[in-house]
């Protein structure tokens, strides 16, 4: 497999999981603009925050409000990571290795990114939450119709791959952002308000129905452990760093629980850690912290995927004699470019 294949297949599915993970993002504030009691104003500087580039939102924009923000994350194609942005890469990755995926892919692609296109001109406030479920449906049928229409080889392993920890650093994101920046005053902790909030945040992540099929009460120590440490459900941490690194090991072919490069190990250290975990210790040792540190281990992650597969560096280790499984990588330029 050529290295700008792997590349692009896996940047393709990381692009359109951050275009989901964008949309259930704002879909938080817009949930809670119909919840929230009379006279609490609603807070749209913390969704720029989080993303780290409130600098390149001042510099293009006056105001932190739902009009300003919304256009920024949503449909400004001078910013890299708005939805409109993360679609139109991954349309040209796709466009980039068609010979590879299937042509249901592609037109699956290329009908979100078409309506995207559409939306940027027609959508207005009132609509919004539906364009924002548009959007969620169908990142959906690209990842059944991916699954159900492309040979689970190497390549497909890399899609998984990059769809999984894109979600693992989203579901850390948007848990962060209602702990450390929603709320407006620690006054405000286990009153209803906290309590709406922290129900958007387990609906923003398709997980209220699945949490209150575990869990009889909304407490945050549970809400967090459900995201962090659920073996099950699908967008938790755990479960997408233990299913990312399960596709590693396939596209290597080294046992579980051995390592024969860098990207392995840091992501079996990062599940490891993850599997003797309580919620109590994290947060005794304080969420926030936790949260913060685990979004920068899996762009380390990324960085190792890179360096071991995509740069062809050293730390890269082809197990010898391999049948026809092995997974053999060929430096090729790529048309990505943007790793963060």
């Amino acid at each position: 497999m050529l290295s700008r294949v792997a590349d692009s297949i896996y940047w393709l599915n990381r692009y359109i999981e951050r275009a989901e993970n964008i949309a259930r993002f704002i879909d938080v504030n817009l949930n809670l603009m119909l919840d929230l009691p009379a006279g609490v104003v609603q807070q749209w500087h913390p969704l720029v925050a989080v993303t780290g580039d409130m600098e390149s939102f001042s510099d293009r924009y006056k105001e932190a409000n739902s009009e300003n923000v919304i256009q920024f994350l949503t449909f400004d194609e001078t910013y890299p990571h708005s939805i409109f942005s993360c679609l139109k890469i991954a349309r040209e990755n796709a466009r980039s290795i068609r010979e590879v995926i299937s042509s249901e892919m592609w037109e699956e692609v290329n009908s979100f990114y078409l309506m995207l296109k559409e939306g940027s001109t027609s959508t207005s406030l009132s609509t919004l939450p539906t364009f924002f479920s548009h959007v969620k449906m169908a990142s959906h049928r690209f990842a059944g119709v991916m699954d159900a229409t492309m040979s689970h080889n190497e390549g497909w392993h890399f899609g998984q791959m990059g769809r999984l920890l894109e979600r693992a650093d989203k579901t850390a994101r948007i848990l962060d952002v209602k702990y450390f920046l929603l709320l407006p005053s620690a006054e405000w902790v286990g009153t209803p308000l906290d309590r709406i909030q922290w129900i958007s945040l387990l609906k923003s992540a398709s997980a209220y129905e699945m949490y209150r099929k575990c869990q009889h009460h909304i407490t945050p120590s549970c809400v967090a452990e459900f995201l962090i440490l659920d073996r099950k459900f699908p967008r938790s941490i755990y479960f997408c760093l233990w299913q990312a690194e399960q596709c590693l090991h396939e596209i290597t072919q080294t046992p579980t629980g051995s390592w024969c490069n860098r990207a392995e190990r840091a992501l079996g250290k990062l599940g490891s850690q993850l599997g003797y975990l309580t919620i109590d210790d994290i947060i005794e040792s304080g969420l926030h912290e936790f949260l913060d540190q685990m979004q920068n281990s899996i762009n380390q992650v990324g960085n190792e995927i890179y360096t071991s597969f995509i740069a062809l560096g050293d730390s890269y280790c082809a197990l010898p004699n391999q049948s026809s499984n092995n997974i053999q990588f060929q430096s090729s330029s790529s048309t990505q470019t943007t790793y963060s």
